[in-house]
């Protein structure tokens, strides 16, 4: 059983917008947003005559229309666009293995918050790493889309709270979840200063990734997205009036947790298993168990 499927994981008492969505999560909605988004621009895309209409034509970021232009709605749109059949299916496959370890932890609202969020900072940070002479090569025109800003914000939370959790890619390397995002920042960092072909994206990446490491950080800043009045999607829902625990509380827990673990084990390593205490040995016992279980 993963972190994902535990009872205790997420906000039971939360509103959210999974049962106005007739019980679908958030994340799937933006997988099938993305999904629907990407086939139509391929329709579109291909006509001469419809082109002009195509959702990448009207939806991209740039600093040209997005920023000089302040065309608002690029910042939002341009993450739902993607470039290709492999661009589009590894984003979504991130979003459908991390999305909902996120979205069961801040509740519906605040995970759609984040998510977007990241996003913009992404483009942020695109546009301002462009004005740096010689380092993304990119120029005002130059169009940035996909979702991988809001992804490494989801990879970055996911490592945060989760760090020792394993993962097993491909059926054949093991790996933790700090890892896996420290590979995946670096690959970042280096395609930045390397000023590789797809620079720009990667500074969007890195957006993303600082974005979600401080609102996974300071969850409570996204309290204020509870309070929004949403449109009643489902039409004869019940409107839910449970009363929202605490899981601002319940995320610092867990990462105390993670603390403790932590220090334990360099106490081990420093000094060695007989050096533990009899609540420490208990503490690294239940981890290992839980280990097993994931």
């Amino acid at each position: 059983m993963g972190f994902a499927d535990r009872p205790y994981y997420g906000d039971q008492h939360d509103p959210t917008l999974r049962g106005r969505m007739s019980g679908v999560s958030v994340s799937a909605w933006l997988i099938g947003i993305n999904v629907v988004i990407f086939l139509l621009d391929s329709v579109l895309g291909g006509s001469r005559r419809a082109s002009a209409f195509a959702p990448s034509e009207l939806g991209y970021f740039s600093i040209d229309k997005a920023v000089y232009g302040v065309q608002l709605w690029r910042w939002f749109t341009y993450q739902f666009l993607h470039a290709g059949l492999f661009h589009i299916f590894f984003n979504m496959l991130m979003l459908f293995y991390f999305g909902p370890w996120i979205e069961r932890t801040l509740g519906a609202r605040r995970f759609l918050a984040f998510y977007l969020l990241c996003g913009c900072c992404g483009a942020v940070v695109f546009t301002g790493l462009a004005f740096v002479p010689d380092l993304l090569g990119v120029g005002e025109t130059t169009p940035l889309i996909g979702a991988s800003g809001s992804i490494f914000g989801l990879l970055v939370a996911c490592a945060v709270l989760f760090p020792h959790q394993e993962l097993m890619l491909w059926g054949a390397i093991r790996m933790t979840m700090r890892t896996l995002a420290l590979v995946f920042l670096g690959i970042a960092v280096l395609g930045v200063i390397a000023g590789s072909v797809n620079a720009g994206g990667e500074a969007a990446h890195l957006g993303g990734a600082l974005l979600g490491f401080v609102l996974i950080k300071n969850a409570h800043w996204l309290n204020i997205f509870d309070r929004m009045a949403m449109p009643n999607i489902s039409p004869g829902q019940i409107a839910e009036k449970r009363k929202r625990a605490s899981f601002n509380q319940k995320i610092k827990k867990q990462q105390a947790a993670e603390a403790e673990v932590d220090r334990i084990l360099d106490k081990v390593h420093n000094e060695g298993l007989a050096s533990l205490t009899k609540k420490e040995k208990r503490i690294l016992q239940e981890a290992t168990e839980r280990q097993r279980l994931d």
